[in-house]
């Protein structure tokens, strides 16, 4: 009787086992996973570049900019990172497979509101120190706008994201996702600073705590000290059970 039960749980386990299997290799990513893609995203009336992680991509659309880095973005899944759209359909992506995606202006930046646009007068710039220029974006009143007309004295200010409106084509391709701590960690400080270069933080990740080790490039970064706030706020949020993170700084005496 025992014999019987004991096989009987086996072939349980065994059913799992591969049922899980299967669901991983079907299924893709999903919400909560830490992924690396590489994004190009285009107006689709003008096929006009407006973003990408593709220096070739960047250069080729007359969009590349100097000391940009241009690598994988890191994607934490339905957390918010990028438009609501997007973050939706990223789930079920495979590694290496790439993906065309569609948002409507309802699933990117929204639809044009006309009450957002103000004409003022020129005078009233010139007087805050701003020579509006067709197209230029400025700061006005506290806000961003975009200077859609300027004549007969008068300037059109749109406060509408410049993208509003308009249907985007994003091109998509999930290069790698990250299943371990110290991965995760070390995405989450390279996406905070970018310039420093991949190998010079060292990480180690406890069942409570995370301990940083700060490379001397970073010391006297100007921000730093926000820097590593923004760092501890991703972690505090994306790992639940870590209730501490220690961020080290060594100076070591020259021989």
């Amino acid at each position: 009787m025992n014999v019987s039960k004991k096989a009987s749980s086996k072939k349980t386990v065994a059913k799992k086992t591969v049922k899980k299997r299967a669901v991983v290799k079907k299924g893709g990513i999903s919400k909560g996973d830490f992924i690396l893609v590489d994004l190009t995203g285009t107006v689709k009336e003008t096929d006009e570049v407006f973003d990408t992680t593709k220096e070739g991509a960047a250069k080729k659309a007359g969009k590349y900019k100097e000391g940009e880095v241009y690598r994988p973005m890191l994607v934490v899944v339905g957390d918010g990172w990028v438009l609501k759209g997007l973050d939706s359909m990223l789930v079920g992506l495979k590694v290496g497979k790439p993906t065309k995606i569609t948002l409507k202006p309802s699933e990117a930046f929204g639809e044009r509101d006309p009450e957002k646009v103000e004409v003022v007068p020129y005078t009233r710039l010139r007087i805050e120190k701003i020579v509006p220029k067709l197209g230029m974006a400025i700061k006005f009143k506290g806000r961003e706008a975009i200077v859609r007309s300027i004549g007969g004295g008068r300037v059109t200010l749109d406060y509408n994201p410049p993208l509003a409106g308009k249907a985007l084509v994003y091109d998509v391709t999930l290069r790698k996702v990250l299943r371990d701590s110290v991965e995760k960690v070390l995405a989450i400080i390279r996406r905070w600073l970018p310039t420093i270069e991949e190998g010079k933080f060292s990480v180690d990740v406890k069942k409570k705590s995370v301990r940083i080790s700060v490379p001397k490039e970073a010391f006297y970064l100007d921000g730093i000290q926000i820097v590593k706030r923004g760092i501890y706020k991703d972690i505090e949020r994306l790992f639940p059970n870590i209730k501490k993170v220690d961020f080290v700084e060594s100076y070591v005496r020259k021989s």
